[in-house]
């Protein structure tokens, strides 16, 4: 799974805090295709044969998809719980008062030292970008710092890295059933026990055939 280059070099300059000019460097300029040529919002599903070991039995969250390419999520690759505070000095943010520890996800193979929060969409900072109305994505040290000090989003999932994909790439895995796709719902995102995501996921959208 490719990102596009602009992205990767701009990442790769910056520091590893995921400040709000590192997040939306992240993602595809905006380009309106509103519609249903959009996929924002929705899960992309691993379809059941694929083989890529960093994509077997993904469910991804689209961040953002437009002409000139897509970002997302893999919401069920949990990794370890660690300290909120030593994840806050990782990023070389402010970690003073802050408590608790959160389960870290892997959220894809690109830039795996920039982190993201997906959360419930209540919650709202400088780099927050909504996706759907009912979840929204915020750089990690703004994020992980107001889940430290008890005043950050109701409901929430922390990752490092992402997938992304440059310009008609998504459309062309699509086209060859690479990827199934289902509206986005919190209940898979945040409560869904992650073992059973992909399977409830294509449950899902096999219902809805």
């Amino acid at each position: 799974m490719l990102n596009w280059q602009t992205a990767r070099r701009v990442l790769a300059a910056a520091v590893i805090v995921c400040s709000a000019s590192v997040l939306h460097a992240a993602l595809p300029p905006e380009v309106d295709i509103s519609g249903p040529t959009s996929l924002t919002g929705n899960f992309l599903i691993a379809a059941p044969d694929l083989r890529d070991p960093r994509f077997n039995h993904a469910v991804i969250l689209l961040v953002q998809h437009n002409r000139q390419g897509a970002l997302g999520i893999v919401i069920n690759r949990p990794g370890r719980e660690l300290p909120v505070a030593g994840l806050l000095a990782d990023l070389g943010a402010d970690a003073q008062a802050v408590t608790g520890s959160v389960r870290v996800f892997v959220g894809g193979p690109v830039d795996p030292a920039v982190g993201f929060v997906v959360h419930s969409a209540e919650y709202r900072r400088r780099s927050t970008v909504d996706i759907d109305g009912r979840v929204a994505l915020t750089g990690a040290a703004e994020a992980l710092r107001d889940i430290g000090l008890g005043k950050g989003p109701r409901k929430s999932l922390v990752a490092f890295g992402y997938a992304g994909w440059a310009p008609a790439q998504l459309e062309a895995e699509l086209a060859r059933g690479v990827w199934l796709t289902e509206p986005e719902d919190p209940a898979l995102v945040f409560d869904d026990d992650r073992s059973k995501v992909w399977a409830d996921a294509l449950a899902r959208h096999k219902g809805a055939l």
